[in-house]
């Protein structure tokens, strides 16, 4: 019996649910769609329906597959879900008239399209076919798709309606929606003094002149700068900053020595007066009176342009090509591309800066045109690699909120939400991402989080739903903010963490269940193994350094003048660098010597750490790249198996803990009895739970190289290759580029 089309959608209906989110309202519908996942036919490709809200992009399969064990269950985004914010383009085919379209907002779309291709900005492709659904329904949802992917205006991202539902939800529920914040914003003195007390920072103040943004629209309102400084000093000097950004004060260490960053000043008849007057007032800072070094990033790194160009050439790669990773012209692509070489330039250069505050112990500022780009990545990296704090999770960040979100990073602009200037566009969060990932592959057991934890952070910026990487400056934050609570009905006062909390509130994304797979168990932190005599073992500074595996670094400025030695030298021999005994090199410089030390001996987890930075010692960061490719993964392979049994291990341990913590002492009469259980199951900190004697020790079946993603339902290269598409595909040489393709329409 063969079943009208009117009735095989009223029973299809009756699988579809979709699970909308408060203020989330479908905006188009289309049934009978084929999602393209299989990599020799369709058979396997399942069928459904494709939604279009004005938030996300969601497939409802006929039939709900199996719960994937090996995926993250993401509270607000289902498994066929994509963030509407997260599509770099949307692509329209009419395979038998040979033709296709880039679509953008309010664009008229003259074919039927038969597929629909989705290209993601967290690297995914996903592909819908339009075999037997209605064209004109297919028509209109993919348009509807392209205008809500192209926001006129900031405030009519999804996040604006979603937070001001929430916020009131909550009150009525009588909650509160901030839950128990833990990271600090830096939007307030008391968190910026906090910081200053942490680091000993006695001759530095917290500095209110920037309150409602006077002096700079760029700054937070609260900035730290040195004691001897006056305030009317201060906004005198700001007239001569790029965007009035007076120097930035961002760490202190032990002996005395500060990392500063800094705007270039725009008035070359007053750089020299600023100049000396900046660089004494940091002289005064230091205990003991030390120099002041100046780096110039905008002349030893690559630009945001040569980043963004990196960028889009490995994803190319990575994504869009055939993958062969066993051939050598695979791998030397990914070198060509040079986006690991500039992961390399970056940590080479941080590592040069930690030289002179560690080994040289004399301040440094770190001077870059604008101050919101490339001292953004350097500045979070010399913290990283000095201070251990900030290698704890919620030290993580609050690095992150200090030195990017607070210290005006164009989080709008780099990230492109509102696809209105790709010039604009580059992944430098990502780029500092990347050289975090390289520093926990190289010392995995000095980082409390995970590549997992790292891996989801970058996914979360295009996710409009947190204050965090929505703005490109604090003022521009604040005033959206501000209207937004008035337009919301939102009591003037409340705090803005409250109504539009930022990304650290990983409650509002994951259960507690799988945040836990943001733990390291290898983490060798406070509590954690480290107590000495009874006390837990706090930052400890020795006088270790690094190696002579850097290369020469570029302008440097001594107390405002040009230096000319001790600079990091070029050395071209790789044996002398990577020698097992660190022997000594004929006319060694005091950098080389500094570095050879540090790695002639073991690395202190909760100390200085300095990253290897040979090409070598450089990896591509799989989970990130590739976690997507079905030709990639690798079946019960992968870090995964190690995590897992450490995971085990360290929940065993954990439990056995407790259980002599509550081990019950003799009495009269009593023979002493072990706890019977460990701690309850919400609160213990590994994903993976102790195994019991019974249990099979074989690694579980759902474990793949992506976990805890899956490259199932994404688009494998193979079937690309072989379809009517080929040729377009083919010929989209650096990720479909928006120019090429919007001229080739119909």
């Amino acid at each position: 019996m063969f079943l009208s089309r009117w009735e095989a959608e009223k029973r299809l209906q009756n699988f579809f649910f979709i699970c909308l989110s408060p203020g989330e309202i479908v905006v188009n519908e289309v049934n009978f769609v084929r999602k393209c996942i299989s990599a020799e036919s369709n058979q396997d490709d399942p069928w459904g329906k494709l939604i279009c809200t004005n938030f996300k992009v969601s497939f409802i399969p006929q039939e709900a597959p199996p719960k994937q064990k090996s995926q993250l269950s993401h509270l607000l985004l289902g498994e066929h879900d994509i963030p509407l914010t997260c599509l770099e383009q949307v692509v329209t085919v009419n395979d038998t008239k040979g033709k296709k379209k880039v679509l953008g907002s309010n664009q008229k779309l003259k074919f039927n399209p038969t597929e629909l291709i989705l290209y993601c900005k967290d690297l995914r492709i996903i592909r819908f076919c339009f075999d037997e659904a209605g064209p004109e329904s297919a028509r209109k949802v993919c348009l509807a798709i392209a205008h809500y992917s192209h926001p006129a205006d900031l405030q009519l991202l999804f996040g604006f309606e979603y937070q001001g539902r929430r916020y009131h939800e909550c009150k009525v529920n009588g909650s509160t929606p901030r839950g128990g914040m833990q990271t600090p914003i830096f939007d307030r003195p008391s968190d910026w003094d906090r910081e200053i007390k942490r680091t000993s920072a006695s001759e530095w103040r917290v500095c209110s002149i920037n309150e409602s943004y006077a002096i700079s629209p760029s700054l937070p309102e609260y900035i730290v700068v040195p004691v001897s400084l006056a305030d009317q000093d201060l906004k005198q000097y700001s007239l001569y900053f790029t965007d009035r950004r007076i120097p930035l004060w961002c760490w202190n260490h032990p002996n005395g020595s500060a990392l500063v960053r800094m705007a270039c000043i725009v008035d070359p008849l007053h750089q020299r007066k600023i100049d000396q007057r900046i660089f004494t007032a940091i002289t005064k800072s230091h205990t003991q009176r030390s120099e002041v070094i100046r780096s110039d990033l905008d002349k030893c790194l690559p630009n945001i342009q040569d980043i963004q160009s990196a960028f889009v050439k490995v994803r190319q790669i990575c994504v869009l090509d055939p993958f062969e990773e066993s051939e050598e012209r695979w791998l030397s692509s990914i070198d060509n591309s040079r986006w690991l070489e500039y992961v390399r330039a970056f940590l080479k250069h941080s590592a040069e800066i930690v030289y002179y505050l560690e080994g040289k112990n004399v301040s440094v500022i770190l001077q870059e045109e604008e101050d919101r780009d490339l001292n953004c990545v350097v500045s979070s990296l010399v913290q990283l690699m000095l201070d251990p704090h900030y290698r704890s999770l919620i030290g993580f960040q609050s690095l992150v909120q200090k030195e990017w979100v607070m210290a005006g990073h164009r989080f709008l602009d780099r990230c492109n939400h509102l696809k209105k200037n790709y010039k604009e566009e580059s992944p430098l969060f990502m780029l500092f991402l990347d050289c975090v990932w390289q520093m926990m592959n190289q010392y995995p057991a000095a980082f409390e989080f995970t590549e997992a934890y790292l891996t989801v952070l970058s996914d979360s910026m295009w996710i409009p739903l947190f204050s965090t990487f929505l703005f490109s400056s604090p003022k521009q934050r604040a005033q959206h903010l501000m209207d937004f609570a008035k337009n919301k009905a939102i009591p003037q006062g409340e705090d803005q963490v409250v109504y539009f909390p930022p990304v650290w509130e990983w409650s509002q994304q994951f259960s507690i269940k799988d945040q836990t797979l943001f733990n390291n168990p290898m983490y060798v932190g406070k509590g954690a193994a480290c107590v000495q005599n009874g006390e837990v073992k706090t930052f400890r500074r020795t006088k270790k350094t690094y190696s002579s595996t850097l290369r020469g670094t570029a302008t440097l400025m001594r107390n405002g003048l040009k230096e000319g030695e001790d600079t990091l030298t070029r050395r071209g021999s790789l044996v002398s660098e990577l020698k097992s005994e660190f022997s000594a090199v004929k006319d060694e410089s005091p950098s080389e010597r500094f570095f050879r030390d540090w790695f002639s001996r073991p690395a202190d987890q909760q100390g200085l750490l300095i990253p290897l930075s040979m090409p070598s010692h450089v990896a591509l960061w799989k989970l990130f790249f590739l976690r997507w490719v079905p030709e990639a993964c690798i079946p019960r392979g992968g870090p995964i198996t190690a995590y897992h049994k450490l995971s085990q291990l360290v929940d065993e341990i954990e439990i056995l803990q407790s259980q002599l913590r509550q081990y019950k002492g003799p009495s009269p009469g009593n023979t002493p009895l072990p706890s019977p259980s460990g701690p309850p199951s919400d609160q213990r900190r590994m994903y993976f739970k102790a195994s019991y004697p019974d249990d099979p020790a074989t690694t579980p079946d759902f474990f793949t190289s992506s976990f805890p993603f899956t490259p199932v339902g994404n688009l494998c290269r193979r079937s690309v290759y072989g379809t009517p598409i080929s040729k377009f595909l083919n010929g989209a040489r650096i990720w479909l580029s928006t120019e090429t393709l919007a001229n080739d329409t119909v």
